[in-house]
């Protein structure tokens, strides 16, 4: 009975460990197989359940950049001559973008170089436009003034001419009387040809004294007159066409 017993308790030991085992190796296989539902369940509820694949893709990416650069850095290795290659290319840029430029500014530089030109020439011009004015003007203002003077002296003549009778009168008869009354009447003429021109005589006795048309040269006390009055005129003065010609000289009360 005894080893009965035993050998019962035997297998019963040998059954359960028999049976650990197989536990043991079915959570092992749950383990390595893929759990679709848990992942599900995990995802929030508002995503798609395609975001439980975003860390494989970004693996995958990740994978494909490592081998791009593994690729390329392969390639340098390969080819020595790329970066030589690539300088020179940029030189050739660099040279071509200086020869434009350089083009450009020629091009600016002639344009302003004839602006230049052009104007040098306006300048030119106007200095002979100027020069033939000055000239022209001159001349006109000298022909006016002769042309006046001619018409003036022409004006003068007839007293010239009277001027010459009365002298050969007064050599011939000696008469004072009609010598006077010969030089009376020439001077009558020269006043009205002078007038004609413009002259105008300054009034000066028995007015104030005025210092832009007058000329005092003394001063005298008059009881009846006030001071600074003019008394007497010394020499006469002169206006043509409202500017003084000559100032008169005269005697002023003190």
């Amino acid at each position: 009975m005894q080893n009965t017993d035993a050998q019962q308790g035997g297998e019963r030991e040998a059954e359960a460990a028999e049976a650990r085992e197989a536990q043991t190796a079915t959570a092992e296989a749950d383990d390595r197989a893929p759990q679709p539902d848990k992942l599900t369940k995990a995802q929030p509820a508002g995503e798609p359940a395609a975001a439980a694949d975003e860390e494989p893709e970004a693996e995958e990416d990740a994978e494909a950049e490592e081998d791009d650069g593994e690729e390329a850095v392969d390639a340098a290795e390969e080819d020595p001559a790329l970066p030589e290659r690539a300088d020179e290319e940029d030189e050739v840029e660099a040279v071509k973008l200086a020869e434009v430029e350089e083009d450009a500014i020629a091009a600016d530089l002639d344009k302003a170089r004839a602006e230049a030109e052009g104007y040098l020439d306006d300048l030119r011009r106007l200095q002979a436009d100027f020069d033939n004015y000055r000239k022209r003007t001159l001349r006109e203002q000298t022909a006016r003034a002769a042309s006046a003077s001619q018409a003036l002296v022409t004006r003068l003549l007839p007293v010239l001419d009277n001027f010459e009778l009365a002298v050969s009168a007064a050599e011939q008869s000696r008469d004072f009387d009609r010598m006077l009354k010969g030089v009376e009447m020439v001077f009558g003429e020269l006043r009205e040809v002078l007038e004609g021109e413009g002259l105008v005589k300054i009034e000066a006795e028995g007015k104030p004294f005025d210092p832009e048309r007058h000329e005092a040269v003394i001063a005298v006390e008059q009881e009846d007159i006030e001071p600074g009055m003019v008394v007497d005129t010394v020499r006469t003065g002169y206006e043509l066409r409202g500017k003084v010609l000559r100032p008169a000289m005269v005697k002023v009360a003190k």
